[in-house]
């Protein structure tokens, strides 16, 4: 297992991160400790979560994700708590998910409520990397290329919402914090902010980055690169569909089968597409899982790759896929599907 550390701390972490929204949902708690258990023996010792988890949730199943996670906490012990690296994440403003709290805000009570529900679920004293799901503001993403009109009831708290974090830091709840689902204006606004008051840093930006969304090299990737914000990127595998399964219909118990909904990822650009990385995986004796999964890991932003599963064997498989490196030819022709069919998953 390869290691990094997450930005501007001293905190060690796998190039690898354990996702885990399948947890309490479509893998029960036993099959979470599994997962669990196996990651480490890996080496993985970073795991990423969000109070609104399992994928699919709702207000009777929502936070059970954290809780699989914390009973494997409590399993564990102390001593082998502070190996492990726990990131979980607060909501923000989204319809539908009313039943997590009124409102879903970035205010001092809701921070504060948030975190301390996480710390009673995760079963832990402290949260290592605790991120923003998503802005406050309304803003282009999940299927959105750009932004046509700003959120004019939105009121800029960049400053209040890093003093509360500043709190809870010299509190001992959580060690660092991080943004999600982000663009670049909201990125440097975290970051002048915290500059010019001397509040704590975001250190990471968990962004979805795939074969079939590259939109955080528009902007985000320099950015990056300069202010040294880590990508944790998420669904590498674009929700599954670059194990290439979707191309012949949808398997029982699949993502997509499951979760109609969620439809980022179910156009023809994306078959068609997939199609191609297929076909250039299989040319170079590789699969289309595991050129993709490489794809991500080789990019100089990135500082881990979330990777989820809801097999033994898919998360071995997964993990397996970070040995490979690819050629300079590979990623050459990786270049031109893209050209011909850019991004087709915003």
């Amino acid at each position: 297992m390869n290691y990094t550390n997450l930005p501007n701390t001293s905190i060690k972490i796998s190039k690898i991160c354990l996702g885990t929204m399948t947890f309490g949902n479509q893998n029960s708690e036993a099959e979470s400790h599994s997962q669990l258990d196996y990651a480490i023996e890996r080496g993985i010792n970073f795991l990423d979560t969000a109070e609104m988890y399992p994928i699919g949730g709702n207000g009777t199943i929502f936070g059970s994700t954290e809780r699989h996670i914390g009973s494997w906490i409590k399993k564990i012990g102390t001593s082998q708590r502070e190996k492990v690296i726990v990131a979980t994440k607060i909501a923000g403003p989204n319809r539908g998910l009313e039943y997590i709290r009124k409102p879903l805000d970035f205010s001092k009570k809701s921070i504060y409520e948030a975190v301390e529900l996480s710390l009673k679920n995760l079963q832990t004293d402290y949260i290592d990397l605790y991120q923003m799901h998503w802005p406050e503001r309304v803003m282009n993403m999940f299927g959105q290329r750009g932004v046509s009109k700003i959120d004019t009831n939105w009121q800029d708290n960049f400053f209040e919402v890093l003093s509360i974090y500043d709190n809870l830091i010299k509190d001992g709840k959580i060690n660092s914090i991080g943004i999600s689902n982000e663009n670049p204006y909201g990125m440097m606004r975290f970051l002048h902010e915290s500059e010019k008051h001397n509040l704590p840093r975001i250190a990471t930006i968990q962004n979805p980055f795939s074969l079939l969304n590259r939109l955080y090299e528009v902007g985000l990737s320099e950015i990056s690169m300069r202010e040294n914000v880590g990508l944790l990127a998420y669904s590498p595998l674009a929700f599954g569909f670059l194990s290439g399964k979707y191309l012949h219909g949808y398997p029982e118990n699949s993502r997509l089968k499951l979760f109609p909904n969620f439809v980022r990822y179910n156009n023809e650009n994306c078959f068609k597409a997939t199609k191609l990385y297929q076909k250039l995986a299989e040319s170079n004796g590789l699969t289309i899982t595991q050129m993709a999964l490489a794809f991500v890991n080789q990019q100089q932003f990135v500082t881990s790759t979330i990777i989820g599963a809801t097999t033994l064997e898919q998360l071995k498989y997964n993990i397996d896929a970070f040995e490979i490196v690819l050629s300079d030819e590979i990623l050459f022709e990786i270049e031109k599907i893209q050209e011909l069919i850019p991004n087709p998953a915003p």
